[in-house]
């Protein structure tokens, strides 16, 4: 792993948080382990050309639609 690291900050509800911290525990990895190995995953499909997206479309829909909510609200990305 690369010596330069950046911080990827978020702001979620109380459940969604709990929720990657225990599937993190179940698997034996950490939040920031499985956020570095979607990452690396992401960047190696779109350097081959591939389907960046390893998630459900629903899940990409679900997203769009909390941001969406969020930025209605004056929310920024909170």
């Amino acid at each position: 792993m690369p010596d330069d690291r950046r911080a990827l900050h978020a702001y979620m509800s109380d459940a969604a948080h709990e929720a990657w911290h225990s599937f993190a525990a179940d698997n034996g990895a950490s939040v920031s382990g499985l956020l570095e190995a979607i990452g690396q995953n992401i960047n190696e499909a779109m350097a081959s050309g591939a389907e960046p997206s390893p998630f459900d479309p629903g899940l990409i829909k679900s997203a769009r639609k909390i941001d969406a909510g969020r930025r209605r609200r004056g929310n920024g990305n909170r």
